[in-house]
């Protein structure tokens, strides 16, 4: 259920309204929008009459929300949402581009590459320092170490910095360091761990799962939702199919479909979406193309001796000409690239 609420409404009318909800035993949620104020609630709403509220000072409307996901729906809130980064955003027209290796190898690895892409302009810098793989016997991250490389970049390079968490025991240590906490595919039905992550109220890219339906992906949304944490992003990075010519099957008709089902922004990540470096251009155009709020590209400056993903991975040359095609692409779509007239020549 939502209830509309004016987005000047007396606090004491908001906090009434709320009291009422919690007194059901329910949870309500504020959700402000850029005209009115929605509360959101959640639990046994079916017990509930519309009349309840509507007698309620300042409640200007209430509405049954259908979908299983309530609070990252757009029937919860019709305007997209934004995060703002201070000085960049995630959603809404600027186009958000994060960049980076697979994995954090090594220090002189990590500032080569971040050197590069601050240079371009970059300003979100992904890199694992736990990695989640399919076999054991591969490289797992260099784990704390890592972190302690990714804060030296987000301090002297001035980066934010895009990196997953494995489970409880890693979260502190990467929220210490992270700008914004990843749920990789692996993790995105592990509901006790998204809980934990949406109550650290910090920023979360949620990937979707491998096997997962976009409402799966919704609906895993909405458990940080719950937390009260509304800065979640959405990330399309491929599904498994019968196809094998590439190593997903990078699903692109998500993006509008989530973009009609939630408020929430939504990036794609082709490089895991088909594995395959010289295809991620393609890919990431036509993510740009079908409504995607931004990118997440593989980065590295020798592929060849990458300790995870190499063949996925955009040189920065190659990286560099794939920004001049986004930027020519950017306002047919009405979206733009914030940083590329900072600057120097790509």
């Amino acid at each position: 259920m939502l209830i509309i609420m004016g987005l000047n409404s007396p606090r004491q009318d908001i906090d009434r309204v709320k009291q009422k909800i919690i007194s059901l035993n329910c949870m309500p949620h504020e959700i402000p929008g850029s005209s009115k104020l929605a509360i959101g609630i959640t639990g046994p709403t079916h017990l509930f009459k519309e009349e309840d509220f509507q007698i309620m000072h300042s409640v200007q409307e209430v509405v049954r929300v259908t979908k299983k996901f309530k609070l990252v729906s757009r029937q919860m809130k019709s305007e997209d949402t934004i995060i703002d980064f201070g000085g960049h955003s995630i959603g809404g027209k600027e186009l958000c581009i994060i960049a980076g290796p697979c994995s954090v190898e090594n220090r002189e690895q990590t500032f080569e590459i971040a050197g590069q892409l601050k240079e371009m302009g970059i300003n979100f810098f992904r890199a694992g320092a736990y990695k989640p793989r399919s076999s054991p016997y591969t490289f797992q991250g260099l784990k704390e170490k890592g972190l302690e490389i990714l804060s030296d970049v987000k301090s002297k390079l001035g980066l934010k910095i895009v990196t997953e968490v494995m489970n409880s025991q890693s979260l502190p240590g990467v929220c210490e360091v992270a700008d914004i906490i990843q749920i990789g595919a692996r993790n995105m039905q592990n509901y006790s761990l998204i809980e934990e992550i949406g109550a650290a109220q910090k920023p979360v890219l949620l990937k979707r799962g491998m096997s997962a339906t976009v409402e799966d992906l919704l609906l895993s949304a909405e458990y940080i939702a719950a937390q009260n944490n509304y800065n979640i992003i959405l990330c399309e990075r491929g599904i498994r199919t019968f196809e094998t010519a590439t190593r997903n099957t990078l699903d692109l008709n998500a993006v509008p479909v989530i973009k009609q089902w939630s408020h929430l922004p939504v990036i794609v990540d082709p490089s895991h979406g088909v594995g395959i470096w010289d295809k991620v251009s393609p890919m990431a155009l036509a993510a740009i193309a079908c409504g995607a709020d931004g990118l997440m590209i593989e980065v590295h400056h020798d592929p060849e001796n990458a300790l995870s993903d190499g063949a996925q991975s955009l040189t920065p040359k190659k990286f560099k000409e794939l920004l001049n095609k986004i930027n020519e692409l950017a306002p047919i779509v009405n979206k733009e690239l914030k940083f590329y007239e900072t600057t120097n020549s790509l």
